[in-house]
């Protein structure tokens, strides 16, 4: 763990939710609906479990350095498609948020913009880690040419 999200535990959790947005909905709607999300799990469950988060909108680009399947030229779901993506210190307590009465309500309104429902996946952190900085950089660099062909 290399502190890409500050203070969380090498075996937090990260849950993901993956929206598609209904048609009549925009991306302002499900900012508006998660920020009222975001704001009630900072609220009532940073001293309980809450890491941080992030919401990733989909930009319609993909890889075609990255991608096997073919070699597409934009993404279908375009604006429409964003992931939740919450880090916990434990599942126990990302459930007991979700029982909260103050998140329930919350929770409906966001859900109404989906087109597919709703399936929160939780995972267990295997690496994270952020960019080197330019020292870094430089000594990563001369470690590999110095040590690349001993192996």
């Amino acid at each position: 763990m290399s502190g890409l999200i500050a203070n969380f535990p090498s075996d937090g959790i990260v849950t993901v939710n993956r929206v598609i947005l209904k048609p009549e909905y925009t991306v302002d709607d499900l900012q508006e609906r998660v920020a009222f999300l975001c704001e009630n799990v900072k609220t009532y469950h940073s001293d309980t479990g809450f890491v941080g988060g992030f919401v990733a909108l989909n930009s319609g680009q993909v890889s075609n350095e990255g991608s096997t399947i073919g070699q597409a030229v934009g993404s279908p779901l375009k604006g429409r498609e964003a992931l939740i993506v919450t880090f916990w210190t434990d599942f126990e307590s990302h459930e007991k948020s979700h029982r909260s009465e103050t998140f329930q309500p919350l929770f409906r309104r966001a859900l109404e913009l989906c087109e597919n429902g709703n399936e929160e996946i939780a995972y267990e952190m295997l690496w994270s880690g952020k960019a080197y900085g330019p020292e870094e950089i430089e000594a990563a660099r001369k470690a590999k040419a110095h040590y690349a062909h001993a192996a």
